[in-house]
């Protein structure tokens, strides 16, 4: 390496040192890199030059930090650059950011499902993102299934509606215009005659291992150099069933040594005779998603695409298309993946088939990640929005816990949860209060709302039956119950029934507090709860409320629930979203 010049040197050092500082001695040669190229945009240039520098500056940091201590750093931080180490903060912008090229009024955004199974929280980011930016700049979000693969992604029928209303309870609107591909066949036909009318097009009877072979080596397949003619009457054949599947596929025709093998003539139209659930066998050639989707996008006005970052060739290929009808490819932003970690491995196609096995009880499996299965725990659509607008439209991919959306969830729900008391496999006590003088133990709804009201469970007995977890207590003791008094339990050697009299309404001491129910004051109830990834039903006690199903509560000490119906024999339902 050579020198550099003085006030180079010095900068490198300036960040080197900072990041030893913010990482504990650890300082990384990529975060200075970038910290030097965001802040200094005239040293961009130089990246190749500089990199050899700035590790030998980030090394020299570590070392002096490990030999001498962050002190030291900080010291010549303070006598160097003290402006390193003043706190920069970020302005953190609220919502996304507006569109580019956007005219409010006119855009058209898309989203555009399979309706091979109702949507999932991985889906829920293209409902969210594309609703926000539509309804920032008052345009509109199309409902678009793109339903014409079926054989491989085979649409079902049930889908449809459970996409729309799943669309809608997220968005917080329905959308304002809904598409199925499949009506739209023969549009789509139309203009795959007119590419090869046009020459920009060609039919290719070549195997995929063959024209694999063409691709590779940049050379033009035996079939591109065919007349419109020739291709048109192929293009019938292909139609009227006389040419089977596999044995041709339309291709748009681009350049085979173009740089990006992906673009060398891809394949638009190929041969599937199956039996469509929504149109029969009416159509023996469909489109693949590319151009389908590049007509649809055109004819509907879409201004403004976002999809993830590993369909930028989609885009490329579209692009190309768009090229040869002489029409304007749309502005188009891209995502990073979001792998949430309790996620992970969850596939539409997947879960249809461990339903179909028995695996799952059905798409609202509280196991699963589809957005029926979080509406169903009690998920707020206001929160998931709110999650996926905050990670944003970064095209770095991002693994974030459940526990975000978690944490939103609470705060979106907490203020109208009102607290139950629910008691998991539920002990017997027959309780002596005859010593106390009190008509009722009065318990508020919400601990932060008292215009909310109160629960009140009276006591109108000197002996009660009171239910109390089994975990609450395993031998002869005193006891808290909460909001209540102290008590000592016993068990009655003759009976083994625990018997239990209050001693005082004052608490004493660290006596453990136990929650509990009066019998009288409570009905049977279960919880459907997940354990290790298995759902159990806990069977229990829930203190008497007349709530409709759909309501979401704060049982005490078991976090958030749903409430459902009544079981067959009368018991409440109840399904518990997270802590």
């Amino acid at each position: 390496m050579g020198e550099l010049e003085p006030e180079v040197a010095a900068l490198l050092r300036k960040y080197a040192l900072q990041n030893a500082l913010e990482y504990d001695g650890q300082g990384q040669i990529g975060s200075v890199m970038g910290r030097v190229m965001g802040e200094n945009a005239d040293l961009r240039s130089r990246a190749k030059e500089l990199t050899g520098f700035i590790a030998a500056q980030v090394n020299e940091a570590n070392a002096l930090a490990a030999e001498k201590g962050l002190e030291h750093i900080r010291e010549l931080l303070e006598s160097e650059s003290p402006d390193a180490l003043e706190k920069k903060v970020k302005e953190r912008r609220e919502g996304l950011p507006p569109l580019p090229n956007a005219e409010n009024g006119k855009v058209v955004l898309r989203f555009a499902p399979n309706p091979n199974g109702p949507l999932s929280l991985g889906h829920a980011r293209g409902v969210v993102i594309n609703t926000e930016l539509a309804n920032m700049h008052d345009g509109e979000v199309i409902l678009r299934f793109d339903d014409t693969d079926a054989v491989v992604k085979r649409p079902d029928p049930e889908a449809y509606a459970m996409i729309e209303d799943d669309f809608t309870w997220l968005a917080g609107r329905a959308p304002d215009r809904i598409l199925k591909a499949s009506d739209r066949m023969d549009v789509y036909l139309e203009y795959a005659a007119k590419t090869l009318s046009q020459s920009h097009a060609y039919v290719c009877e070549c195997s995929a291992e063959a024209f694999k072979e063409f691709r590779t080596t940049k050379t033009d397949c035996p079939c591109r150099n065919r007349t419109a003619e020739d291709n048109l009457r192929l293009w019938e054949q292909m139609n009227d069933g006389t040419i089977l599947p596999g044995g041709a596929v339309v291709r748009i025709r681009t350049d085979m040594e173009h740089k990006n093998p992906a673009l060398r003539d891809w394949p638009a139209l190929r041969i599937q005779h199956a039996d469509h659930p929504m149109v029969g066998e009416r159509y023996k050639v469909w489109p693949l998603l590319d151009f389908q989707s590049a007509i649809e996008d055109h004819l509907q006005g879409v201004t403004h695409i976002v999809r993830g970052k590993d369909l930028m060739d989609s885009t490329r290929k579209q692009t190309l298309l768009y090229e040869k009808f002489g029409w304007t490819y749309p502005e188009t932003l891209y995502w990073g993946r979001v792998k949430v970690h309790e996620f992970g491995g969850f596939s539409t196609s997947q879960m249809k088939s461990d339903i179909a096995e028995g695996k799952f009880s059905g798409w609202d499996d509280p196991r699963l990640p589809t957005i029926r299965a979080m509406r169903r725990r009690g998920y707020n659509p206001g929160a998931m929005r709110k999650f996926w607008v905050d990670l944003g439209l970064t095209q770095k991919d991002i693994s974030v816990p459940l526990s975000t959306l978690n944490s939103l969830n609470a705060k979106a729900v907490d203020a109208d949860a009102p607290r139950l008391s629910f008691v998991r496999e539920p002990q017997t006590i027959h309780l002596d209060i005859s010593g106390i003088e009190m008509d009722c133990v009065t318990l508020p709804v919400h601990p932060e709302h008292p215009d909310k009201g109160v629960r009140e469970w009276a006591l109108t007995d000197d002996f009660i039956k009171v239910k109390i977890a089994l975990e609450d207590f395993c031998e002869d003791g005193e006891r808290r119950l909460k909001d209540f008094a102290d008590i000592e339990i016993n068990q009655e050697s003759t009976t083994n029934a625990w018997k239990g009299e209050v001693i005082r309404i004052e608490r004493v001491g660290n006596t453990p507090i136990i929650h509990w129910v009066p019998e009288n004051m409570s009905k049977p109830a279960t919880l459907l709860i997940e354990e290790d990834g298995e759902l159990v039903l806990a069977e229990g006690f829930l203190e008497n409320n007349e709530y409709p199903e759909g309501t979401i509560v704060q049982l005490e000490r078991m976090g958030f629930a749903i409430l459902e119906g009544h079981d067959q024999n009368g018991a409440r339902m109840m399904v518990r979203l997270h802590g």
